[in-house]
């Protein structure tokens, strides 16, 4: 029994562990809080336009996938930096290699956004007028 506690402790403990980890990236990495500014304006105009289900699970998927790999690579520079405090052309490497997955992603939610977003911007540019 008292190991079924000690579990269901760490398993709460992790949650907390894992908030900190989000409250400390977003107080530190500008990039985090632009992506978290860019979400709430593409989730308003998402309940702008009815989004289609299909349409809001990109959205979705986009916007998280932002945030984890922006904390990923956080974490990236994070261990760089205790690795090798001073300059090492592979822990730059390892930086702009991680730095390189977050605008690869970024390119995706741009052509996403362009494929969800123009067609209605443009409707709603033809209904209210055109």
């Amino acid at each position: 029994m008292n190991t079924d506690l000690k579990g269901r402790n760490r398993f709460w403990k992790s949650f907390i562990f894992a908030f900190s980890g989000i409250y400390h990236a977003f107080k530190t990495e500008k990039n985090l809080r632009f992506h978290f500014a860019a979400s709430i304006i593409v989730t308003i105009f998402s309940i702008a336009f009815h989004l289609q289900l299909v349409e809001w699970l990109f959205v979705i998927i986009c916007i998280f996938g932002m945030f984890s790999l922006e904390l990923i690579n956080t974490a990236i520079e994070r261990i760089v930096d205790l690795a090798s405090p001073a300059y090492h052309p592979l822990a730059k490497q390892a930086k702009d290699v991680a730095a390189a997955a977050v605008l690869c992603f970024a390119f995706m939610t741009i052509i996403i956004g362009c494929i969800i977003f123009i067609p209605k911007i443009v409707h709603f540019i033809r209904l209210y007028f055109g």
